[in-house]
């Protein structure tokens, strides 16, 4: 089911009603109930595949508390390899059997070409990635294990961020999960604002954005460098207010039912360097890869060439987890070297060339091969006026105008909490122009949210 759907506009509330109609004891089940019925939107039968995870991880972590030493790091290991071997399965088998008959081509040998059929279910990187933390937090000792089987699934399933994230610890959303909430006007408040600026964020500037980028990415040679350059910054936005959309809508869904998720983005369009850029996006991805894998291969306590051995081998495990291409991983790779090239001009870093390199960067992101990335940034460096297509701006930028605003707006604080402090009037004022915007300028095209592909 998608957030920017009539389905999910019917189903949310029928959940928020019935979720504080039900006495606490019984609410674990409706929660369960509607996050397999808003998965099985999808594909019905990919549901076994998250059971399966939940299942594993959930006596997985039973049994490490109880065990000490080898027997504890063993069951570790088992529910990791576990994990990473069905999003291996789902995600990466047809890229490495691509690039094992690509290997063996180079030599003049042929490798078979195994064809399973399957499709990557969606959101599965994140299912996987928030069931491995719980179980590395246990073994840790940093985290009961969970008795009540229907707790954990939740936690695994919890519907508003179940998709693409934002990708919660235990400590936090188990919590959560668990507390007896009570029906709260500053809740339904708050979560209203954020699902209402959060369809605009996805709707009007992402949605608006999304053709021009398409069109450009379709066929670059026919552009000149100045359209291609338009079409990375639009880009860079796309992504952004499309992943930023999904994550305030899943903010306040939760938020109506008086739970609370963590921040996801923080205007990360204002940091002033590449270190910066990743304590504000996607940050329940950066500080799950920095807690688990950065730390554990030593973090900056190493040598200066180990450190930078770690920071490429993170952003290039990071880049892959993504997506099953290797333009992904020298988007990942790239990020590496920004970091590792900054560190000793830091403070000469700003905003807009922080800005200028991710957007570089977005390229291999968001070309589908190596071919249509080397067309783009070679008409972009080739300073050519020259372009056999025209196009239409004034929507793009018109969705660029907006964003920069609703960023400007809300760069020190949380659009919620901004809202908060204004008066009635304003308050209804910000509500009834997000309204309109939203119901005359959304995008005439439905895209689905691009991080759904992960």
């Amino acid at each position: 089911m998608l957030f920017n759907s009539i389905d999910y506009i019917f189903f949310l509330p029928i959940v928020v009603i019935g979720y504080y109609f039900l006495p606490h004891r019984l609410r674990w089940i409706l929660l369960f109930v509607s996050s397999c019925l808003f998965y099985m939107a999808f594909i019905p039968k990919y549901i076994l595949v998250l059971f399966a995870i939940i299942c594993i991880d959930y006596f997985a972590a039973l049994w490490m508390e109880k065990k000490q030493g080898l027997a504890r790091k063993r069951l570790l290991i088992l529910s990791l390899l576990a994990n990473i071997g069905i999003l291996a399965f789902y995600k990466y088998f047809g890229f490495a059997n691509q690039t094992l008959i690509e290997l063996f081509a180079l030599i003049g040998k042929e490798f078979k070409h195994y064809d399973l059929g399957i499709i990557l279910p969606i959101g599965l990187s994140f299912h996987t990635f928030q069931s491995m933390s719980y179980t590395i937090e246990v073994y840790r000792g940093q985290q009961q294990a969970e008795k009540h089987l229907g707790y954990f699934a939740n936690y695994v399933l919890f519907f508003p961020q179940m998709v693409a994230g934002p990708i919660e610890r235990y400590a936090s959303l188990g919590e959560e999960l668990r507390k007896k909430q009570t029906l709260q006007y500053q809740n339904l408040s708050a979560g209203f604002r954020l699902v209402l600026l959060g369809f605009v964020v996805k709707m009007v500037v992402a949605d608006n954005l999304a053709p021009f980028v398409n069109e450009i990415y379709s066929a670059p040679l026919s552009y000149n460098s100045w359209q291609i350059a338009i079409a990375l910054l639009c880009f860079s936005f796309q992504i952004y207010a499309d992943f930023f959309g999904y994550s305030l809508i899943a903010q306040g869904s939760a938020r109506l039912l008086g739970i609370n998720i963590m921040d996801n983005f923080k205007t990360p369009y204002f940091a002033e360097n590449i270190s910066e850029f990743w304590r504000r996006w996607h940050i329940s991805l950066s500080t799950w890869f920095r807690d688990y894998l950065y730390i554990s291969l030593g973090g900056n306590k190493v040598k200066y060439a180990r450190w930078m051995l770690n920071t490429l081998l993170v952003f290039g495990i990071s880049g892959l987890w993504h997506g099953a291409n290797w333009t992904f991983i020298i988007w990942g790779l790239l990020h590496g070297f920004y970091i590792i090239l900054e560190k000793p001009v830091k403070k000469y870093t700003n905003a807009i060339i922080t800005f200028v390199f991710v957007s570089i960067a977005w390229v291999f992101f968001r070309a589908p091969n190596f071919t249509i990335a080397k067309d783009i940034l070679g008409v972009l460096f080739s300073f050519s006026s020259f372009g056999t297509q025209q196009v239409n701006l004034w929507t793009p930028l018109l969705a660029l105008a907006l964003m920069f605003v609703l960023d400007l707006f809300y760069r020190k604080k949380r659009f919620d909490l901004v809202v908060d402090e204004l008066s009635v009037m304003q308050r209804w004022g910000i509500y009834f122009f997000l309204i309109f915007i939203l119901l005359f300028f959304s995008g005439t095209q439905k895209f689905t949210f691009i991080y759904f592909q992960f």
